[in-house]
């Protein structure tokens, strides 16, 4: 999956306006670590944005994160339920480390437009991100369901999958230690979580709801 320009935190939580791999020690009991390839929106280089969104945009890209909050912040005061301002404020959050701020604001879009898959993109990276795994598959999942050729959201959802695969052995082999069939899957889903994200970074996309009297 694709990283985003600021930080790891935007490489990771960003490729839906822009989603899973670390090496994870033989002894884990607990849910393995954040995979660090999964994809989020980042903020977008295409056409469809107001001049002001496009400029706050290119403000997350530079890291400037308070110039970015004030234009995104006008546009909401005369437009609040804007899906692309309210998005990228969520984007700014996410990097800025308020998460439960951040997945407030990817529920409420999720919430007045469920035909976005973006935002629940971004909400499975954050929640993947927590050891939230199940919660992530089920965002994902809702995200392809909108929209089935969303790559980046399929890889998200390889990446969730092979996590919940990985705890699974990884229990079956605690239960049973001469269960040699077991292991030997834990150790080849292991073998992925090394595999670099990809040097190919995921088309931007920025949340466009249909217009009115359509889906």
């Amino acid at each position: 999956m694709s990283p985003s320009s600021s930080t790891g935190c935007t490489a990771v939580l960003l490729a839906a306006l822009a989603g899973l791999m670390l090496a994870w020690p033989a002894s884990a009991q607990a849910p393995p670590p954040p995979p660090e390839s999964a994809t989020t929106a980042s903020p977008p280089r295409t056409p469809g944005l107001s001049p002001e969104l496009a400029q706050a945009a290119q403000d997350i890209r530079d890291g400037e994160y308070a110039a970015a909050l004030a234009k995104i912040d006008a546009v909401l005061a005369s437009d609040a339920k804007n899906p692309q301002a309210r998005f990228l404020k969520g984007v700014v959050q996410t990097d800025q480390g308020q998460i439960d701020a951040a997945i407030a604001t990817f529920q409420g879009l999720v919430e007045d437009y469920p035909e976005l898959p973006e935002p629940y993109n971004n909400l499975a990276v954050i929640w993947a991100k927590q050891g939230q795994y199940e919660k992530a598959r089920r965002a994902l999942e809702l995200a392809l369901a909108s929209r089935p050729d969303y790559a980046v959201a399929h890889e998200n959802l390889g990446d969730v999958y092979t996590r919940l695969a990985s705890i699974e052995y990884d229990r079956a082999a605690a239960l049973d230690k001469a269960n040699r069939s077991a292991q030997m899957k834990l150790a080849l889903v292991r073998e992925l979580f090394t595999v670099p994200p990809s040097s190919t970074a995921a088309p931007a996309s920025v949340p466009v709801p249909a217009p009115k009297g359509k889906k």
